[in-house]
């Protein structure tokens, strides 16, 4: 046996390489998979079967050798079997003795075991039974209470029960016909919600219309408390600047707290909105709603838009724009609460189409006006709708636009309603000084347009210097800056002063200064009006400063920047013209009054026999003619005005009376009539000097006198009362005693003088052979003049 083992290992010996190798991967337990792999790769699997079988041959050989070693414990491993074999066959014949008597003992079990099979096939179906009762009593339960809730209108949530219908119980129910039968009522409950949704939400779109000017007043009636609360605080804050501008400090605060008003928009209801776009949302249909509602909030604007021909638009704006506010009130609500409803594009071409319609029946209404006050409501009104919808986001420019573009027509309207009236004031005017009875007269007429010329408190009965007219006028340029003011403020520019500036000079200038010129061009025929005319203007001038700083007061500007010379009025200027010319209207008059009683002259005695004792009537006359005039004039006129008065009515008499002796119609005079008129000329002068002490210009001008303006007729006639009247050719005694005396009127004038003895001193003349001196250089000036001429 060694030497087969022999043989076999010589012949392998080629192989054993490889043979060991593929050994120890057998020995090892590894796969072989990659050498087979391998081995087919390379194309050489006999290579690997010869070495598998090798390795099969190593192993039956190392088997043989294993049991050679183990045969006796083989032998009695076999005899054991042979044993269990026999034990075996004791256990089955044991096995089958006891599988027989359990048949017997099992048959009367399954017998019971079928019955229970039976019991639990029995609970199980009525288990099925009982969950299927309950699955259909809780489907009728949620069809109950969604009727219920139908019939009590809860739509929403019957639609939920509907839904869960739906979803959890009509696809599992077990009974079909249920089933079927809740399938086809399910579209009928929807459709009925809808209508009755649908129903619901009409009748608030129609109340919601209706509620849209209610809500829009109240809106706009906020608004105005508000704007009015603004206008009083700025009020207080004014008076303080002023106050402090003025060094009065008040110490005392006050704490103001002011209720804090609720939204008053809340108000409105808009649940019905909110129900019907919530069931629509659950219907499914929420774009289809969007749309609806959309289009009839559209067509209810566009009806709101329009304007009643029956109704005048005074009368009816109000509610025409609270009915758009309320509108957008609404709508802004809607955007902001409905969860999507509204979209702001659409908020935006709806707002636009308001203001395009708005503007144009603005422009429409407003050229249609002829009233300013009417055309003032209106606006406020309308900067009300703007600042009321601005508070909500909406852009009020283009509507506030159209209030600008119509300032110009407003101011003209509001100037020519200012100019009937200053035209009826003037025309109705006594022109006599106002009399004031007590201090409420005094202060509503004098202090409160800055008219007083004293800060004196006077005694009552008050005679003030100004006639009716001028407190009349005040109180309209008052009210109009007022109405200016209203008109320019909220809405219009931020500052707006220079406007009211504006127009307050044209209502100066165009309206109370063109009327005053024209009463004034128009012919004032008597001295008192003409006096009260001036003197009014004069007061009318002074209430400017009064004008121009209530204004800047009302639009909330500092008066101090106003007080400058450059900030005035140009008005003023003008007034003052007016002034000088109804100042020249009466001395036009004055100047003809006293030529009246200068035309009495022509007929006094020029060749008189006797010397005249005292002044002649037409000076007396004179005198208390300009007593008169200077009394008035010192109450009511300015002071330069009460010597221009007294001076150019002097003046006027030293000319009329060196026109008296150039008159043709005296051809001669003597010198009895030039001592009367020396006479008359002393009473005059001595007038003069009275009446300037008298007024008290002499404290003002204390270098001249009224007598100076009577310088021309003294001079002459001093120089006709000279004993060396050639005097006069001698330059410096000239300058100095007749410097206002002309060449060619002294020259006129001496030709008329004939000193020739008449009457009582005739035969004494005559029984005189000499010529007296007075007489010769009378007649050396006479003939020096001739040849200077």
């Amino acid at each position: 046996m060694s030497a087969k083992i022999k043989r076999r290992t010589v012949a392998e010996d080629g192989d054993a390489g490889d043979d060991s190798v593929l050994t120890t991967l057998v020995s090892n337990g590894d796969d072989l998979g990659p050498l087979v792999r391998h081995s087919f790769q390379t194309a050489r699997p006999e290579v690997l079967l010869q070495q598998l079988k090798n390795v099969m041959r190593k192993k039956e050989a190392e088997i043989e050798e294993l049991c050679k070693l183990h045969y006796d414990e083989f032998i009695l491993a076999v005899d054991e079997l042979r044993g269990v074999l026999v034990d075996a066959e004791e256990l089955k014949s044991e096995l089958a003795s006891d599988n027989f008597r359990l048949q017997e003992v099992g048959s009367a079990l399954l017998s019971k075991l079928e019955v229970l099979l039976e019991s639990f096939s029995i609970k199980k179906n009525v288990t099925e039974a009982i969950k299927m009762s309950r699955s259909c009593v809780q489907l009728l339960d949620l069809c109950v209470k969604c009727n219920n809730h139908i019939s009590e209108g809860r739509f929403y949530h019957a639609l939920k029960a509907v839904e869960l219908i739906e979803k959890n119980y009509l696809q599992h129910s077990p009974v079909n016909t249920l089933k079927m039968l809740i399938e086809k009522r399910i579209p009928v409950i929807k459709s009925h919600i809808k209508k009755a949704v649908a129903s619901e939400f009409n009748e608030w779109l129609v109340y919601i219309r209706i509620s849209g000017k209610d809500i829009g007043q109240t809106a706009i009636g906020f608004a105005a408390s508000a704007r009015q609360r603004d206008k009083d605080m700025l009020a207080r804050q004014k008076e303080a600047e002023e106050q402090s501008n003025l060094g009065v400090v008040d110490l005392s605060y006050t704490l103001e707290v002011e209720e804090i008003v609720e939204d008053f928009v809340l108000k409105f209801d808009l649940t019905p909105l909110y129900r019907a776009y919530q069931i629509h949302t659950c219907l499914g249909l929420q774009d289809q709603f969007r749309e609806y509602y959309y289009k009839n909030r559209l067509l209810q604007l566009n009806s709101d838009l329009e304007i009643s021909s029956a109704q005048p638009f005074l009368e009816s704006h109000q509610a025409f724009l609270a009915q758009i506010a309320g509108y957008f009130i609404i709508e802004d609500r809607v955007l902001r609460t409905a969860g999507g409803l509204l979209v702001a594009h659409q908020v935006e071409t709806m707002w636009e189409t308001a203001i395009s319609k708005v503007t144009l029946v603005l422009v429409e209404q407003f050229s249609n006006m002829d009233t300013a006050s009417h055309l003032l409501l209106v606006k406020d009104y309308v900067t009300l709708l703007g600042s009321t919808l601005k508070q909500y986001g909406y852009e009020v420019g283009p509507i506030l636009e159209i209030l600008n573009n119509s300032r110009e027509k407003y101011h003209e309207l509001l100037l020519s309603e200012c100019h009937q009236q200053v035209v009826d004031i003037v025309a109705s005017d006594t022109f006599e000084q106002m009399q004031l009875k007590n201090e409420p007269e005094y202060q509503t007429n004098v202090l409160l347009f800055h008219l007083q010329t004293s800060d004196i408190m006077p005694a009552y009965p008050y005679f003030a210097p100004f006639s009716s007219m001028v407190p009349d006028c005040c109180r309209i340029v008052r009210s109009f800056i007022k109405d200016s003011i209203s008109y320019l403020s909220y809405g219009g520019p931020m500052t707006f002063f220079d406007f009211v500036k504006t127009y307050l000079d044209k209502l100066l200038i165009n309206v109370l200064n063109d009327v005053i010129l024209n009463t004034i061009q128009s012919g004032i025929t008597e001295v008192p009006r003409a006096m009260q005319m001036t003197a009014n203007i004069a007061a009318l001038e002074r209430a400017c400063d009064f004008f121009l700083q209530n204004a800047a007061l009302q639009c909330c500007i500092p008066t101090r920047s106003v007080e400058r010379p450059q900030g005035a009025l140009t008005a003023k200027v003008l007034l003052k013209t007016s002034r000088d010319a109804a100042f020249i209207a009466l001395l036009d008059l004055v100047n003809t009054k006293l030529d009246e009683y200068m035309a009495l002259t022509v007929n006094l005695d020029w060749t008189p026999e006797d010397i005249a004792e005292s002044e002649n009537d037409y000076v007396n006359e004179i005198v208390i003619y300009l007593h008169g005039i200077l009394s008035t004039a010192q109450q009511i006129l300015p002071t330069d005005y009460v010597y221009k008065v007294g001076s150019g009515a002097l003046e006027h008499i030293s000319n009329s009376i060196v026109d008296a002796f150039l008159s043709d119609s005296v051809k001669r005079f003597n010198a009895n009539l030039v001592i009367g008129f020396n006479n008359d000329l002393k009473a005059l002068e001595s007038f003069a000097d009275e009446s300037f002490h008298s007024t008290g210009l002499s404290e003002i001008y204390k270098e001249g006198s009224f007598q100076g303006f009577l310088i021309e007729a003294r001079q002459l006639i001093n120089l006709l009362l000279s004993n060396q009247p050639e005097n006069f050719l001698n330059p410096v005694i000239r300058e100095k005693s007749y410097n206002a005396l002309d060449y060619k009127k002294v020259a006129s004038i001496c030709d008329k003088y004939k000193d020739s003895p008449d009457g009582l001193f005739g035969s004494l003349s005559r029984a005189s052979s000499k010529q007296s001196p007075r007489k010769k250089s009378m007649d050396v000036l006479r003939r020096r003049l001739r040849d200077f001429n």
